[in-house]
């Protein structure tokens, strides 16, 4: 007997796009992409197509960037191809993808769609101003598990929804692993979740901005923002 409707995985779940940065920094602004992944994955989480790229960011990557992802300022000189060339692939990728409708999977959307708007605008490409759809599940996972105490890194969520992450903080794995993780989400909460990508999309607004607002508040409470001071709420691109 097939499932009720009601707890069925939605229709975006089936073929998912996912995308993921390494960098040389946190500042979305003016750190430079080391590394890519973009990839598609069906209903099983199985890869279907991948791309990865190392690129010459052109600058100096610091000793604790290298300490996260492995890179160091000599391979990458030796090994990357020119930064340019890497985001144009990388903003054409990830463009084909949302242009076939196909949602993109990134953990901590922000980070990786700002970081790559600002890359493609210094380098004169025409940047992804509004990516979408985009399933982003750290805010998902904020959503639906408000109450869950510790830590909501990739890592942390991964094994809590059962899935594999081997080599964290290297592209390819990352991406893939977020992949899974919207995917189980999407299976535990399949009777809460909106039926189609889009309008997922567009509840994620709201609830970053809410997210942001209430760590703003927490942070205050704490001192370690001063009372003026709010965290940028912006989704999926700031």
């Amino acid at each position: 007997m097939d499932p009720l409707a009601l707890f069925q995985s939605p229709e975006w779940t089936r073929v998912i796009g996912v995308f993921d940065l390494e960098t040389t920094g946190v500042d979305v602004q003016h750190d430079r992409i080391v590394t890519a992944h973009v990839g598609v994955l069906d209903a099983a989480g199985t890869v279907l197509t991948a791309r990865d790229w190392l690129a010459d960011p052109g600058v100096e990557i610091p000793e604790g960037a290298t300490a996260v992802h492995g890179i160091t300022t000599e391979h990458a000189r030796a090994e990357g191809r020119p930064a340019r060339v890497v985001v144009a692939e990388i903003v054409d990728a990830v463009r084909g993808i949302l242009d076939a409708g196909i949602p993109v999977v990134a953990y901590n959307a922000p980070y990786d769609f700002s970081l790559l708007k600002h890359e493609a605008e210094r380098h004169g490409i025409a940047p992804i101003l509004s990516p979408a759809p985009v399933i982003d599940p750290l805010v998902v996972d904020k959503a639906y598990d408000r109450w869950r105490r510790g830590k909501r890194t990739l890592t942390v969520v991964a094994e809590h929804y059962a899935v594999r992450l081997d080599g964290a903080h290297e592209a390819s794995a990352d991406a893939i692993a977020a992949g899974r993780v919207a995917q189980a989400l999407a299976e535990r909460y399949a009777a809460w979740l909106p039926p189609t990508a889009e309008e997922l999309h567009t509840r994620q607004i709201g609830w970053a901005r809410a997210q942001a607002a209430s760590l703003t508040e927490y942070f205050i409470q704490i001192g370690r923002l001063d009372p003026d001071d709010r965290l940028d709420g912006s989704w999926p691109i700031r």
